[in-house]
């Protein structure tokens, strides 16, 4: 392939110049490279060049400090940027500074040589993509992580922060869904506005509704709590039947709801995370598939700790010092301690590794935290996984979910309401699969389940499994 298309390389590293230059050369492309900011500034005032690939940190000047002087004098020319300060606030400060695309080091060349041509076909829109990320600065970082799987969270964020659009955010619990969808909300368009949020999984189902929608004069509920800003629906999986209606009705702009203090409908953004399989749901008619793809506008998938274990050393230096601001003893960490951490699965997640540390600072006395401290936390963990020796039982099933759940909440201290949640989660599959292995006979699923006949009605009813059915 030959081209007369011409790329500027900047990057003080001379092998990142060097390998960039040999491989776009060898796609047909013209090629200058420079180790400082004011030559690539140089080159673009001139006239040079048709698109741009720099780093971020260069000798002279940050480039993001670059960027505004470039996109002046030539609005058109796109520009990748790569780092590898690779967190959100620099891919969203790339977004907000109209970069074409941001890169994370280390990169995949194929990945730059996409985006190459991606934006070469083209040609960025300066204020469409400035408008993606209107931000708030904040030198502390919302989000931890340098792994390829964190990247690309940190660049669909970045995409939607000056969007509107419904996210719904999937992930396992404790791995940050909550964070994402204050970032969402803090680095938007609506950053003045409030962001509420109700736990679904941890409201009565009967007090749903009420929640959201109010009981009247006095009490407009979150819907109209959140006009101007953002409503974060946590765990929507848990969402009644009924309350989805309503909600379905929202979004489609049909609901009655009216802001008493302005006289109009209110005008909310709405963010809803699950850790459950919506489809599954939908299946077993659990959930709305209309409301599905109404909230599945913009999914962003948040990957387990196991998933980026590299991140794991980070985090917890990041949890030691959110520890000494809380008060708690200040200590340091081996390299013998962050191994073991990133070799454990890790089931709840950031949140379980969080409150590992945390218990560390408060019961040890040691000051340097070590793999033997570390082991000593994980061991009665540990000796619950999955795999152990002897019979499965339902009660050793249920207390390893409940450990993983604990350890996911925040301060290991689950919403209150618990008792009747987990009860909920026996009784829902227990009803469904005698029904289905009666074959929806009532009388007789009564008598298996050891119910009265009225009894079972009712839990049919108020679990919501009136409509399921065995597949004939």
């Amino acid at each position: 392939m030959s081209t007369d298309r011409k790329i500027l390389i900047a990057d003080d590293d001379a092998s990142i110049r060097l390998v960039l230059s040999q491989s776009f050369t060898r796609l047909g492309y013209q090629v200058r490279a420079t180790g400082n900011a004011t030559t690539l500034l140089k080159w673009v005032s001139d006239g040079e060049g048709d698109i741009v690939v720099t780093d971020v940190m260069m000798p002279d000047e940050n480039v993001f400090d670059v960027l505004p002087r470039i996109r002046k004098d030539r609005p058109k020319l796109p520009i990748i940027v790569m780092s590898a300060q690779n967190t959100l606030l620099t891919a969203v400060n790339a977004a907000d500074a109209g970069a074409f695309e941001y890169i994370a080091k280390p990169f995949d060349l194929d990945d730059m040589t996409a985006a190459v041509k991606r934006a070469l076909a083209k040609p960025a829109d300066n204020e469409a993509a400035k408008a993606q990320a209107r931000a708030v600065r904040d030198e502390r970082l919302p989000m931890i992580g340098r792994s390829g799987p964190m990247q690309e969270v940190y660049r669909t964020v970045a995409r939607l922060v000056g969007a509107d659009l419904t996210v719904l955010l999937l992930g396992e619990s404790g791995t940050g869904k909550e964070l994402v969808a204050r970032n969402l909300h803090e680095l938007g368009r609506r950053r003045d506005g409030k962001f509420v949020v109700i736990n679904l999984a941890a409201t009565p189902r009967e007090r749903v509704e009420t929640e959201l929608f109010g009981r009247g004069e006095g009490d407009p509920g979150k819907l109209i709590e959140a006009d101007g800003g953002t409503l974060f629906l946590d765990e929507i999986g848990d969402m009644p039947l009924d309350a989805q209606t309503r909600l379905l009705r929202v979004i489609d702009g049909t609901e009655a709801a009216i802001n008493p203090k302005t006289g109009r409908r209110p005008n909310v953004r709405i963010i809803a995370a699950t850790n459950r399989d919506l489809r599954a749901l939908i299946r077993e008619g659990l959930f709305r598939e209309d409301l599905f793809f109404r909230l599945n506008v913009a999914p962003v998938r948040l990957p387990p700790l196991r998933e980026r274990a590299e991140d794991i050393p980070d985090l917890a230096r990041s949890f030691l010092l959110r520890a000494i601001r809380e008060g708690l003893p200040a200590k340091t960490i081996d390299q013998t301690a962050l191994d073991r951490l990133m070799s454990h699965d890790w089931p709840g997640n950031v949140r379980e590794l969080e409150n590992l540390i945390r218990r560390i600072c408060a019961l040890y006395g040691e000051d340097m935290i070590t793999a033997r401290i570390v082991e000593r936390e994980l061991a009665d963990h540990s000796a619950q996984q999955p795999g152990q020796e002897g019979p499965v039982t339902l009660s050793g099933l249920v207390e390893r979910y409940l450990q993983s759940y604990f350890a996911s909440q925040a301060d290991g201290v689950p919403p209150i309401g618990l008792y009747d949640r987990v009860l909920e989660e026996v009784e829902a599959p227990l009803i469904r699969l005698t029904l289905a292995a009666t074959r929806g006979n009532q009388v007789r699923a009564a008598e298996i389940l050891g119910l009265n006949r009225n009894t079972l009605r009712k839990k049919i009813t108020d679990l919501g499994v009136e409509s399921m059915r065995p597949k004939r």
